[in-house]
C-alpha cells in the first residue's frame, strides 16, 4: 500500500500590484488546472481590455467587479496535486480588503509573501504605510 499525500495549505499575500495574482494563476496553469483554451480566453478579454499582462491574474478572480477595477476583493481558493495536495490561498492586497486576507492567513499552513522588485515598487511597498511589514506580521 503506498505512502498517502500529505495535505497542506498555502496563502499568498502581498502589496496590491506586487504580481501575486499573476505568479499564483501561472502556477495553477503550470499545475494543469486551467487549460489552454481559458488563458487564451483570458489574454483577449485582458488585451481588450488594456491590461494584456492580467491573463493569470484573471485565473484567480472570480468576481466580475474584480475583472473591471483590477483588484482582489476576496480569497481565491484553488487545488493542485504535486507531491502533496495544496490548498492555495490566493488573498487580496488592497488595504481596504485586508480583513478577507486576515480570515485566509488563519486557515493556512504556510504564507508567501510576493514582494514586487521594479524600480520604485519595493520602496513604494515598504514605505507606503509599511504595508509589506503589516502583512508579513499578520502572516
Amino acid at each position: 500500500m503506498g505512502k498517502e499525500k500529505t495535505y497542506i495549505s498555502i496563502i499568498v499575500i502581498g502589496h496590491v500590484d506586487s504580481g501575486k495574482f499573476t505568479s499564483t494563476g501561472h502556477l495553477i496553469y503550470k499545475s494543469g488546472k486551467i487549460n489552454n483554451r481559458t488563458i487564451e480566453k483570458f489574454q483577449k478579454e485582458a488585451v481588450k481590455m488594456g491590461k494584456g499582462s492580467f491573463k493569470y491574474a484573471w485565473v484567480l478572480d472570480k468576481l466580475k467587479a474584480e475583472c473591471e477595477h483590477i483588484i482582489s476583493i476576496d480569497n481565491s481558493l484553488w487545488k493542485i496535486e504535486i507531491k502533496y495536495y495544496v490548498t492555495i490561498i490566493d488573498a487580496p492586497g488592497h488595504r481596504d480588503f485586508i480583513k478577507n486576507m486576515t480570515t485566509g492567513t488563519s486557515q493556512a499552513d504556510y504564507a508567501v509573501l510576493i514582494v514586487a522588485a521594479g524600480v520604485g515598487e519595493l520602496e513604494g511597498g515598504i514605505s507606503k504605510n509599511r504595508q509589506i511589514h503589516e502583512l508579513a506580521l499578520l502572516a
